[in-house]
């Protein structure tokens, strides 16, 4: 079956391709003309120049594919223009919704980050209620109004499905994301102390499957929680130290003096220097509620593995290692 992988040169996106070569699909990466390829080139995909912002580059990725995987976005806690975050984000998935309208199915990568929490801090769930409002920061405000267009768009006919990863760890983080940022600097001895927040650990291998899984099983105009464990930063960081023999920092930082410093950093480095934050406000602000999700709709009806979370942290810990990162 030839099917299409927007996002495939990112994390979430890389392994999704990887899965579909690996089950025997003819795949098509959707690329930009900066993106790099190298790690596509040895998987024999059909990559197709394009961008969500460019509608006409779209109708040709979709042409003759069956299954549709938009794994793409703009991931970005700080952008000097936050309007690119929804060209992309929101525009570009309202374009490729309509260049995909002849697939049998089409898999939409959300995010938990679109999801509520609950006040008591108990694990959220897919209909945990949520609204615009309670979004942090221009990537998450994207995130939702793209999976609100999304959930309209399976309302009118479109055979769309939505899954939301939690936080997913493993090897070929090449940005790297947040978490994969959190295990570089812990490797480098980089991390005094920390905010003990809370997050959904999954292996990145589970993540891609519950992808497939979800084009098989899923239900039209359903989302899906693609998660595992839920852990504090603090059991995080003792894996981590487990697995590598190094000392954790023990360092508990008070939201508020997180807070002081993410200020700070934002004055001196956006304000006085206009260049990217170190420490993004919305980052920070993201990280006073803890991102803890339950898995267990996708479990049942998607059949999403769990795997060890303490292996896939020790397969994203070899890999930082061998690709020069720490």
């Amino acid at each position: 079956m030839r099917v299409l992988v927007t996002g495939a040169t990112g994390f979430i996106g890389h392994h999704v391709a990887c899965l579909l070569v690996d089950e025997g699909h003819t795949v098509r990466c959707l690329v930009r003309p900066t993106s790099d390829t190298s790690r596509l080139a040895p998987l024999g995909v059909e990559p197709v120049t394009g961008d969500l912002r460019d509608p006409a580059s779209l109708q040709s990725a979709c042409a003759g594919c069956r299954q549709v995987y938009h794994v793409a976005a703009d991931y970005r806690l700080w952008a000097r223009d936050p309007a690119e975050l929804y060209r992309s984000n929101v525009e570009g998935t309202r374009a490729l919704l309509s260049a995909a309208r002849d697939a049998e199915r089409i898999i939409y990568t959300s995010s938990v980050g679109c999801l509520g929490f609950r006040a008591d801090r108990r694990p959220a769930d897919e209909d945990t209620p949520v609204t615009l409002a309670d979004m942090v920061g221009p990537y998450k405000r994207s995130k939702f109004q793209a999976e609100e267009l999304v959930r309209e768009h399976a309302a009118q006919g479109w055979p769309v499905v939505i899954v939301n990863p939690s936080t997913p760890v493993g090897e070929g983080d090449v940005k790297p994301t947040p978490t994969g940022k959190v295990i570089v600097d812990f490797l480098r001895g980089r991390m005094p102390g920390f905010v003990n927040t809370g997050l959904n650990l999954v292996d990145v291998h589970d993540v891609a499957r519950g992808h497939l899984l979800a084009a098989e099983h899923g239900r039209v105009g359903e989302r899906y929680i693609l998660g595992c464990r839920d852990l504090n930063l603090e059991e995080i960081l003792a894996i981590l130290a487990e697995l590598t023999g190094r000392r954790r920092p023990w360092l508990k930082v008070p939201f508020a003096v997180a807070w002081a410093a993410a200020l700070a950093d934002n004055l001196y480095n956006v304000t006085l220097r206009g260049r990217a934050p170190g420490i993004p406000l919305d980052g920070v602000r993201m990280a006073r509620h803890p991102m803890y999700f339950s898995p267990a709709k996708a479990v049942r009806e998607l059949g999403l593995p769990q795997s060890s979370v303490e292996a896939a942290l020790g397969r994203a810990i070899d890999w930082f290692r061998a690709n020069g990162y720490a």
